[in-house]
């Protein structure tokens, strides 16, 4: 008992030690910073905003990261101000702005072409949702991506909120052209085996590039042999709890499965964490943003969950067209084409931005 409990207290004080250090060094928003020895993007996070939500400070960076979970040091990494704007840059209105006159100069075809339909769905704030400015973030990339990069094609959005009936019916029977948006494995590098879903996104439809790619953590009690877990294949025969609905395939990726874990998932990230409280899973897998959210609606610190400061999953979501779709390649080159220029001018952090202000607003509105 006495060698259990031990091995315990070294968990918690390693773990600890991980997600503190480089706090103190840490910057304000709206600035650069060079990131110390012990930093990680949580303890930046909760340095410069006061939250382990450290999505915004991935997505201003994502040219630099390529790994969230394992920073260089000497790494200079812009820290976004509050209207998510980078230091000393444009606000995200002024960059969309000026992309948004630079398109409108652009002669359009006079030859007819039939609009794009594309499909998307409520329930995914801020990233598809009726609820936001052009239906979120997901949604404002596809349809400014079909006005751009001399594209300027007519589309229709529509929002179906029965998601699996996206790729399971709508897009193989032509209802509509693309849905926003789906994770996508890298279909060249599979080095784990697969469900039939994971395989299907690989071989039944045509994705665009990544349009964003979501942090995943690995959520546990601090005192727990998981949370100081430095390789995937460490969280082998754990109870991992992910939502009803989300796909696997990001775990998958990484070796892990229903065949080496088991899996729970109740309805909302709520009671992933009431499941990790409580015992009934070892370990919640879901979204940095969300854990934050969550933590902050059900009053928890890290004195009761914390995030393995270890590793980390990235999540690459893409438009997805369906392979018996004639014009499925050409749609997708288009919005290719489209997103390609958006990340070169900066518009598409800038809608990223945006549409995280509009969220943060609202939110702020509701509960005051």
């Amino acid at each position: 008992m006495f060698e259990i409990n031990l091995k315990k207290l070294v968990a918690v004080a390693t773990a600890t030690t991980a997600l503190s250090a480089g706090a103190a060094a840490a910057q304000e928003a709206c600035t650069n910073y060079t990131v110390q020895d012990g930093d990680t993007l949580a303890t930046i996070a909760i340095a410069a905003y006061g939250t382990s939500n450290y999505q915004p400070i991935f997505n201003a960076n994502r040219n630099l990261i390529t790994n969230p979970g394992n920073l260089e040091t000497g790494l200079v990494l812009a820290l976004p101000c509050e209207d998510g704007s980078l230091p000393n840059g444009r606000s995200a209105q002024e960059v969309i702005a000026a992309e948004e006159k630079r398109a409108a100069s652009v002669k359009r075809s006079n030859v007819y072409a039939p609009p794009i339909k594309m499909v998307a769905g409520n329930g995914w704030e801020p990233f598809t949702t009726e609820k936001l400015s052009g239906g979120g973030i997901m949604t404002r990339l596809a349809t400014t991506s079909l006005q751009r990069a001399g594209n300027s094609r007519d589309y229709s959005v529509s929002f179906v909120d029965d998601w699996s009936s996206h790729l399971d019916t709508l897009l193989p029977l032509g209802a509509f052209d693309i849905s926003i948006a789906w994770t996508v494995p890298d279909c060249t590098n599979r080095s784990y085996e697969w469900s039939a879903e994971t395989e299907a996104r690989c071989t039944q439809f045509v994705a665009s590039v990544p349009v964003y790619d979501i942090v995943g953590g690995f959520f546990t009690l601090p005192e727990s042999e998981y949370a100081t877990a430095t390789e995937f294949s460490d969280f082998e025969g754990a109870t991992i709890c992910r939502m009803a609905g989300w796909s696997m395939v990001v775990l998958e990726e990484v070796g892990l499965n229903r065949d080496n874990t088991t899996v729970v998932q109740p309805n909302s990230a709520r009671e992933c964490l009431d499941a990790v409280l409580t015992g009934s899973a070892d370990v919640a897998a879901f979204e940095v943003e969300l854990f934050a959210a969550t933590m902050k609606e059900m009053g928890l610190t890290s004195a009761d969950i914390i995030e393995n400061p270890y590793v980390s999953t990235l999540s690459s979501m893409s438009f997805l067209a369906h392979r018996t779709n004639p014009f499925a390649r050409e749609y997708i080159a288009m919005m290719n084409k489209g997103l390609n220029e958006m990340r070169e001018s900066g518009e598409w952090y800038a809608i990223i931005s945006d549409t995280l202000r509009e969220q943060n607003e609202k939110l702020n509105a509701a509960s005051n």
